[in-house]
């Protein structure tokens, strides 16, 4: 479903739709704190002064479209400014923003950003794989783009699905540079050969923000909605999103490509990241407690048979004279963070397999009965 700038009145907040109509009118439009996430891609203000030519004579296509020419740095701070203030309004205490840029104008909008009173929560650094070469040779080859991640109020409960993310990065935390390539193939819409829109975003790159700073059914905003990105992300991860759109040809395909992506029926429960954090905590001693593990029974280090620890009856473990909990004692082998839950190992009396300690946690967590092999 769509609509434009004049028919808002109809819907306090037009759900997974393109408007098309000036950010700062249809931002205006909308309920205050209405909004979960904003992921903006504006004007870089990138002040070509030339044509860019390639060394066999052929044009660049580069980014010389008038949304991206300011008279000044001045305007272009105002122009920022405007619309930074006009998506914290519609941001939830709780929301978040993400704002991508070059060294063009990345630095301005951080300084607003501060100004306003975001609080920046880190700044992530893009890493292409397949940048454009500096064919004058005269600077470094830009080879990334920043992207800036603030909270609307500082201290105040913001989402960021950790553990998704670490999970996705093959259960390592992480880090601050994305090494994603430049949206390219069949990804890239183009229009009688040519590029569609000359700063189209990967959904790589929109799939870790929406995936890091989101819940299902959370709603994401993009005030400069280009080809649509954002949405065709978000409508993949069952999130709700919201596209502003000024230029007719822009939302037309934007529109088209959002409609394209079947509707996704998979069971919701795929698209929530749980956090263990907010889980209902589980001692050790209650698998003691309910039999699951037994005084005297050993556990086996990262499963290795020559580092064991041998239960005891209060629910602590006992390893070469060493007496604590299942972390302190794992972090004084390991001389290191670890997890007890995850690095030690029982062996079961039937099968004679070896299980992490944390699967007998989740039985008793989740109400599961060890003996019941149905």
């Amino acid at each position: 479903m769509t609509q434009d700038k004049q028919s808002l009145t109809s819907s306090p907040l037009p759900l997974d739709q393109v408007i098309q109509g000036d950010c700062f009118e249809v931002l205006a439009s909308l309920p205050q704190e209405s909004v979960d996430l904003i992921f903006a891609d504006p004007p870089y203000n990138l002040q070509l002064a030339q044509e860019l030519w390639r060394p066999n004579l052929t044009l660049v296509d580069a980014v010389n479209d008038d949304w991206d020419q300011f008279s000044s740095f001045t305007e272009y701070d105002r122009f920022t400014q405007a619309w930074l203030a006009a998506c914290r309004r519609v941001l939830k205490p709780t929301g978040a923003i993400w704002v991508i840029g070059t060294y063009h104008n990345i630095y301005r909008v951080g300084t607003i950003l501060q100004n306003l009173g975001y609080w920046i929560l880190n700044d992530i650094v893009w890493i292409k794989t397949n940048p454009m070469p500096n064919f004058r040779g005269v600077r470094f080859t830009n080879a990334h783009e920043t992207l800036l991640w603030a909270q609307k109020e500082r201290k105040s409960h913001y989402t960021f699905n950790h553990h998704a993310m670490k999970s996705l990065n093959g259960d390592l935390q992480m880090r601050s540079d994305w090494i994603i390539p430049i949206c390219v193939g069949k990804e890239r819409l183009r229009i009688n050969g040519q590029k569609a829109h000359p700063t189209q975003k990967p959904e790589a790159l929109l799939y870790r923000v929406i995936l890091s700073s989101t819940k299902p059914g959370d709603i994401v905003l993009d005030p400069f909605f280009g080809t649509g990105t954002t949405g065709a992300v978000a409508k993949r991860l069952h999130r709700h999103w919201i596209g502003i759109e000024r230029n007719p040809d822009y939302v037309q395909l934007s529109r088209q490509r959002i409609a394209a992506i079947p509707e996704n029926h998979a069971k919701t429960v795929v698209f929530v990241l749980p956090n263990p954090r907010r889980l209902k905590r589980i001692p050790f001693g209650r698998l003691v407690e309910d039999r699951l593990l037994e005084p005297g029974q050993r556990l086996f280090f990262d499963n290795k048979d020559n580092i064991n620890a041998t239960i005891l009856s209060d629910g602590s473990v006992e390893y070469n004279g060493l007496r604590g909990s299942i972390h302190q004692v794992a972090r004084a082998i390991r001389e290191g963070p670890c997890n007890g839950w995850e690095i030690w190992y029982y062996q079961d009396s039937q099968s004679g397999l070896r299980h992490p300690v944390d699967f007998l946690r989740q039985q008793v967590r989740h109400g599961i009965d060890p003996e019941d092999k149905g």
